[in-house]
């Protein structure tokens, strides 16, 4: 592990308990002799000045001189995040200023005990995998990544949807749905999970398609190897439709665009301790051996 010189910051504004958190942050970083980094929506929102001691991450290249970053926020922050710093195989730690989160799930209050775990080299990397899904718009090949899942629904209208499935070439079936998902196992205990997909433990290799309310019992969620290539397709309407990328990123489409979905290059580092554990997280945030209230 590198020794570590500079930590970023990135998170929630709109949350009142980062602000009060983000001065004691910054001091106790430069307590360590190490560099803080801010982004410019922090230094543009902050309502008093930061002392030149403080850098701003001003363009993407500025990410090289940081050794991990701090995630201030939920699991919605981290993952806009993730998509900002997944070209640079940058470490994330995740605090989660609310209730305990899958991506974030270290408590405000524990903040500095992590930091200084991180400090000691007491803490392992958790690697997890990202969509790519990829189309044309007006003869544009565009891309747009996510985490967690990659959502295909209907604009507008509340009408059924027909989508065209191909894994790798080879015909899957028509949906006939309110939309369809395709997920990450990271995004498998997300909207995917609502919908009635499985949970994917995050260290397979595998990406879930799982439609949205299905208009036939018959439909039921697949689970693919993940050097799959997913091709979508709207058949049989002409109205627009919204492509998502973990509930963030909105594109709208025309049933002409045919839409790709494959795993990405690049993956994200997740900061993890020994003491924490995926399956700890999934039982309280399921809820699972408590009796209903």
């Amino acid at each position: 592990m590198k020794t570590i010189q500079s930590i970023g910051i990135w998170g929630n504004t709109e949350k009142s308990q980062f602000w009060a958190l983000l001065h004691p942050l910054l001091d106790w970083i430069q307590s360590k002799n190490l560099t803080p980094f801010i982004t410019t929506r922090i230094r543009e929102m902050a309502t008093t000045p930061f002392p030149k001691s403080v850098q701003v991450i001003e363009k993407s290249d500025d990410l090289h001189h940081i050794d991990f970053l701090i995630v201030l926020g939920g699991d919605g922050t981290l993952l806009s995040a993730s998509r900002a710093v997944m070209n640079y195989d940058l470490p994330i730690l995740g605090i989660h200023l609310g209730n305990l989160g899958f991506l974030a799930k270290v408590m405000e209050k524990d903040l500095t005990v992590r930091l200084e775990d991180i400090l000691a080299e007491n803490y392992s990397l958790d690697s997890r995998s990202m969509l790519e899904g990829l189309f044309k718009k007006n003869g544009e090949t565009i891309s747009h990544f996510a985490l967690n899942d990659i959502v295909i629904r209907n604009s507008e209208s509340h009408r059924m949807m027909s989508i065209k499935v191909k894994v790798n070439g080879a015909f899957v079936g028509d949906y006939k749905a309110d939309g369809l998902i395709v997920a990450t196992p990271t995004g498998s205990t997300a909207y995917s999970l609502s919908a009635g997909g499985p949970i994917m433990a995050p260290d397979v290799h595998t990406i879930v398609i799982t439609p949205i309310s299905p208009h036939s019992l018959t439909s039921r969620p697949l689970v693919v190897s993940d050097k799959s290539m997913i091709d979508i397709q709207i058949v049989d309407q002409e109205e627009p439709f919204i492509f998502t990328a973990d509930g963030q990123i909105h594109e709208t489409l025309f049933p002409s665009e045919m839409i790709q979905v494959k795993i990405a290059k690049h993956r994200v580092q997740l900061i993890d301790f020994g003491d924490q554990s995926y399956f700890k997280t999934l039982r309280t945030k399921m809820g699972w051996g408590k009796r209903g209230e």
